[in-house]
């Protein structure tokens, strides 16, 4: 989970992938449905007041992705069933990502807090002084502050762009990080960051521009979707460099307390995506009918969230009736995990030069720099 907050954000984050790989193969009767799909999204957005990307400087233009709407209705028009995780992260999802961060069961946020404290002065390092930042999935810019404290006197960024995909919760953060640092430029966006972007030129009083991506949201991408997103910022960073969270392959057992935690938290952050439905799609999903249920599928290496429906059931949305059958799963996430090396030739295949690599004592996590050539 991000993410990427860790945007499992992304939004994590911000943020972004498809929820299962196994949504590429649709079934004959939703490629039929294909066209009567978009046309009830249509419907739905002509009354919508959340756009798909919302721009909260006009500075960085980013191009808007598939609706909420579309993607629902195309998911759970497939078989098997999914939606994208990054429609986890509305203002209540977003909460309660916050929530789960500070679970004693979630291990990833405090160690990766635990690194950005122990080893921020040689990241900074990396950086150089007064680059410009570019943080996906964004979250609650807790992580940033870490990095933005770890620069000697003089030398920390002059700008800083945190994009997520919770306007609300990121316009809110941006305000409280304005405060606490007012020397630094914040230009929140709010937006799918897995469109292709377009941000301002680096201006000739800054440093590098470089990109910031805690919380192993990278992990909620497909494989090809993750090298796609790290060769086209290795173009938007050229000259600069990455600074990446990147989750490790574990003990079974600590991935399954982590995505099952004891107060149900976790459940609730899942249940929430039918919550959302229900309110901004004007959808009839029984939240009560619907259980919480992950798992670590270790030949993938990854973490799979899915809500199981709890008896045979339908679902009405958009004018369309989604039969359930009792068992039936709707696969909202998946979490993958790496390897050290792993990691360091995905990196290398899409463009960047991978440098130094900062680990806990248990190999729990990761964080990796990145030098993007060119610029």
């Amino acid at each position: 989970m991000p993410k990427t907050s860790d945007l499992r954000h992304q939004t994590r984050s911000a943020a972004l992938t498809d929820a299962a790989d196994a949504t590429d193969t649709a079934d004959a009767t939703a490629a039929t449905n294909t066209a009567s799909l978009k046309t009830s999204a249509a419907t739905l957005l002509a009354g919508a007041t959340d756009s798909a990307v919302v721009m909260l400087r006009p500075h960085a233009q980013i191009a808007a992705s598939t609706t909420f709407a579309e993607d629902v209705l195309a998911g759970l028009g497939a078989t098997p069933r999914s939606v994208p995780p990054k429609y986890f992260y509305d203002a209540a999802g977003s909460a309660l990502f916050d929530r789960i961060c500070d679970l004693p069961e979630y291990y990833p946020t405090r160690t990766e807090l635990n690194l950005l404290t122990r080893y921020g002065a040689a990241m900074a390092q990396q950086i150089g002084p007064d680059a410009e930042l570019v943080e996906f999935g964004a979250g609650s810019l807790t992580k940033v502050r870490l990095l933005l404290d770890a620069f000697a006197p003089g030398t920390a960024p002059r700008r800083y762009f945190p994009l997520d995909i919770s306007a609300g919760h990121l316009a809110a953060a941006a305000e409280r990080l304005r405060a606490d640092y007012p020397q630094l430029e914040v230009e929140p966006v709010a937006a799918d960051y897995l469109a292709h972007l377009t941000l301002p030129p680096v201006r000739a009083a800054s440093g590098r521009r470089v990109g910031f991506f805690p919380g192993s949201t990278i992990g909620n991408f497909s494989p090809a979707q993750a090298h796609t997103f790290l060769r086209r910022a290795a173009g938007w960073l050229a000259g600069g460099g990455l600074l990446v969270g990147v989750d490790l392959v574990k003990d079974p057992a600590l991935l399954h307390a982590a995505y099952n935690d004891a107060q149900g938290i976790t459940a609730q952050f899942n249940l929430n995506l039918l919550r959302r439905m229900n309110r901004e799609l004007a959808a009839d999903f029984d939240l009560n009918q619907f259980a919480h249920y992950a798992f670590y599928q270790p030949l993938l290496r990854r973490v799979e969230m899915h809500l199981v429906s709890q008896c045979a059931q339908s679902v009405q949305l958009a004018g369309h009736v989604f039969s359930f059958a009792e068992g039936e799963t709707l696969h909202t996430e998946n979490s993958y995990k790496f390897t050290l090396d792993g990691f360091r030739a995905m990196a290398l295949a899409a463009g960047f030069r991978p440098g130094p690599v900062w680990t806990d004592e248990a190999k729990l996590f990761s964080v990796h720099w990145l030098e993007a050539p060119g610029g």
